[in-house]
């Protein structure tokens, strides 16, 4: 295996985790954060994409101003039930 070079306090942590049986060994701990690390990384790609998205709908007109933040929820729970009511059919 690779080896790294860990501070004090990460060595600690993984030293803590294996203790306390959590995970089996160091390579385990490295595995689940890795695992942890792509699926963050998977969801900051697809939050980028929406944003993006957002930014075109806007830049192209396609948005609806409300008159208040009220009105924005009415709104907002309107097409979730709506969607509700869709998905159950």
């Amino acid at each position: 295996m690779t080896e790294i070079h860990l501070n004090d306090e990460d060595r600690a942590f993984v030293e803590d985790l294996v203790k306390h049986r959590v995970y089996r060994d160091a390579d385990e701990v490295v595995a689940a954060g890795l695992r942890l690390l792509g699926s963050e990384e998977g969801r900051f790609i697809e939050l980028q994409r929406l944003i993006e998205e957002g930014l075109e709908d806007v830049e192209a007109g396609r948005v609806h101003k409300f008159g208040s933040a009220e009105e924005m929820l009415v709104d907002i729970k309107r097409m979730a039930e709506a969607s509700k009511t869709s998905a159950g059919n």
